[in-house]
């Protein structure tokens, strides 16, 4: 590993969960269909390259979001040159983020629970994992909603733009991880309902199990401190 590549690999998780975190809120502060057109696949592509420094210590792992990577830069420079999209382009890159979101939560959980002692490093890997699980669950629930039409109740759909419905239920996934239910977005379909108990689940077992891991770690690591 080059000394460039080995200082990337000790900030990782703050790389890759900072890029996470301008994904998820950087709507806020500049205009929404700017960046849903173009900065927010732009922010996915970092991500997905923080995500490849995070398992470069993993050679095949590493070879595979490579791939991922390669495939969504080139349908980025289709759309972005060509300023066109089509649904296949768009199914294609989701499912690349599906499948990309399970590999490294799987990894970031899988180091977390592996290190030793706890710093701000592990904490912050921590934080991210759980937005990982997050970003699944919109992308199992958007994959519900193309193939299963009005599976979910309360999804805005302002001046029928799909880009509507997909913020609402990035919004649905993190209410239902967080296991909050204000009710505005209900699932109709037994499939959505599902997922939906499952999202809910996955979001306690990453709180019951890997988080107390980690606490427990750290009252460890302090008491031999001392």
């Amino acid at each position: 590993m080059n000394p460039m590549y080995a200082k990337l690999y000790e900030i990782r998780y703050e790389l890759f969960f900072f890029s996470q975190l301008a994904i998820l809120f950087g709507s806020l502060v500049m205009p929404v269909d700017l960046f849903d057109e173009l900065v927010m696949p732009a922010l996915f592509l970092l991500n997905i390259f923080f995500g490849l420094v995070l398992v470069s210590k993993k050679k095949q792992l590493g070879r595979v979001l490579i791939v991922l990577f390669l495939v969504l830069l080139i349908l980025f420079g289709v759309t972005f040159f060509k300023q066109t999209s089509n649904n296949y382009l768009s199914y294609t890159r989701f499912t690349i983020y599906f499948l990309f979101y399970i590999i490294i939560s799987i990894e970031i959980v899988r180091q977390v629970l592996k290190t030793t002692s706890v710093n701000r490093n592990v904490i912050i890997g921590l934080m991210s994992g759980y937005l990982s699980i997050g970003l699944i669950a919109f992308f199992i629930f958007l994959s519900i909603e193309i193939y299963t039409p009005d599976s979910f109740k309360g999804l805005l759909m302002y001046g029928n733009k799909f880009s509507n419905k997909v913020d609402s239920l990035l919004y649905f996934s993190y209410i239902t991880l967080l296991s909050i239910g204000y009710g505005d977005v209900v699932p109709l379909t037994p499939i959505a309902q599902k997922a939906s108990v499952l999202i809910g689940v996955l979001g306690q077992f990453y709180i019951i199990i890997v988080t107390t891991v980690v606490v427990e770690k750290y009252i460890f690591h302090t008491r031999n401190k001392k």
